[in-house]
């Protein structure tokens, strides 16, 4: 009698880890500068946090590799490496990050401002920007000095102050019961309660809480959940873990459901993704 054939384990559900002792970042000093534009090109490890300032020179900044969480007063802005946040001159800000980045900052001269956007938002990363950045990344060019690369440098200027404002990618809410539902979320992006589970978690009706979601965020609560799962999906890309296990910590039953939402919000698979975006250093784990 044959014996039946062995199936692989299931891989057991992971929780988030512990935040450690926050470290601070070094504050770019711009302000001296006789230059229109500053790169910076930095990488940053998990629990790294730069404290509340400004600068008088606008600043995109975005993570080549890795989530990137900034906040400007009112506003919290996480974003997965095709968008980048845009603070104008003069806008306090702080970041706090839960995950290593890699990090690319553009510095504005005030005076060159003026055809971007004048709050702080989201904008989308092209891939002309993204090749800019890149090859002066590369070239370990900070400060643009060259005829040739003045030029590039406005030409990502020039991209910017085209490109579509988002002033949210995952936002938050200001109601109360909605503001704990999406901390319950955040805390275990897994949760797949529905919206009638959540509503009575926070004694409110199915169609109040919808409501709240609409007015609030601007989308549904499952959109909002997918967001997350895939921001999450982002960072454990970055990691290095299989896409199986991704999708199991994230409450997918399959890994063909998970990589469907993927498909969905990247318009690539996550492998697909994790050669294109991810570090040298984020190969899968076998």
């Amino acid at each position: 009698m044959t014996a039946p054939a062995a199936t692989a384990p299931r891989p057991q559900r992971r929780t988030s880890p512990q935040r450690a002792q926050l470290r601070d970042l070094r504050i770019q000093n711009v302000e001296e500068l006789d230059a229109s534009y500053y790169l910076r090109y930095d990488e940053f490890s998990a629990g790294s946090r730069a404290d509340w300032h400004s600068h008088s020179w606008g600043h995109l900044n975005y993570a080549a590799h890795g989530t990137m969480e900034l906040e400007v007063p009112g506003a919290r802005f996480l974003t997965p490496p095709q968008q980048a946040v845009w603070v104008p001159p003069g806008v306090p800000h702080s970041s706090t990050l839960r995950h290593a980045i890699q990090y690319r900052a553009l510095y504005i001269a005030p005076a060159l401002c003026a055809a971007l956007p004048g709050e702080a938002c989201i904008l989308r990363v092209s891939p002309i920007v993204k090749a800019v950045v890149a090859d002066l990344a590369a070239r370990d060019i900070r400060q643009p000095a060259t005829p040739a690369d003045l030029r590039l440098a406005q030409v990502v200027a020039d991209e910017l102050a085209k490109a579509p404002v988002q002033h949210s990618y995952l936002p938050g809410a200001s109601t109360p019961a909605l503001a704990q539902v999406l901390d319950a979320l955040q805390a275990d992006p897994a949760d797949a309660r529905s919206v009638a589970d959540w509503a009575a978690s926070v004694h409110l009706t199915e169609r109040t809480l919808a409501r709240h979601c609409q007015r609030e965020l601007g989308m549904s609560l499952g959109e909002w959940r997918q967001r997350l799962r895939f921001l999450r999906a982002i960072d454990a890309l970055e990691a290095g873990d299989t896409v199986q296990q991704i999708g199991f910590d994230l409450g997918y039953g399959t890994a063909s459901a998970f990589i469907a939402m993927f498909q969905r919000e990247a318009g690539v698979t996550p492998e697909q993704y994790r050669r294109e975006f991810c570090g040298p250093g984020a190969a899968e784990r076998r």
